[in-house]
């Protein structure tokens, strides 16, 4: 009875087409596809990190001298002066840095040159360690043309500090 021919029982082995059927290209593809999503799951993943933040700026009292390195070169951000008022114009570097249309103005008072229109270094106060100038000869359309310019500078820029002449009482005090 267990010969015979035709009949399967239970406890007969697989046949070898039936064996290979297990052994087919799918399943490996699928094996594989399960083996990369059960190590993407638990692999180790580095902690995020958020980026450096930019180092803070301080409100300072700034005289020319000291306002000078500020112009873009050997990696100094680029402060410029309008009024008295210090502005960090570094994300404008393209325009107030080195190379830019108006460069003369970077670490510089940039109010007579902005007011008059020019760009030139002659519109520069030459004597840093003399007063700073008071813009009293300015005519009207001047005086608007410096006003307008502080606003922009204002909407646009941080006020990172003022600027006093060398010698200023108010400048030892820092």
């Amino acid at each position: 009875m267990d010969n015979m021919p035709g009949k399967h029982f239970a406890t007969d082995a697989p046949s070898a087409a039936q064996a290979a059927s297990i052994a087919s290209p799918i399943n490996f593809v699928l094996l594989s596809l399960l083996l990369l999503l059960v190590y993407l799951r638990l692999r180790q993943t580095p902690p995020q990190t958020l980026p450096k933040p930019s180092a803070p700026i301080v409100f300072r009292t700034f005289t020319p001298p000291t306002l000078l390195p500020y112009n873009g070169e050997i990696g100094m951000p680029v402060y410029l002066s309008v009024r008295g008022r210090v502005f960090d114009v570094t994300s404008g570097k393209n325009f107030y840095g080195p190379g830019g249309p108006y460069e003369n103005f970077a670490g510089r008072d940039a109010s007579r040159g902005l007011a008059s229109g020019s760009f030139d270094e002659d519109m520069l106060t030459k004597n840093l360690h003399g007063p700073l100038d008071d813009l009293c000869d300015l005519d009207d359309d001047q005086k608007q043309a410096l006003k307008d310019w502080e606003e922009r500078f204002t909407e646009k820029y941080l006020v990172v500090g003022r600027l006093v002449p060398v010698g200023d009482e108010e400048t030892s005090k820092e």
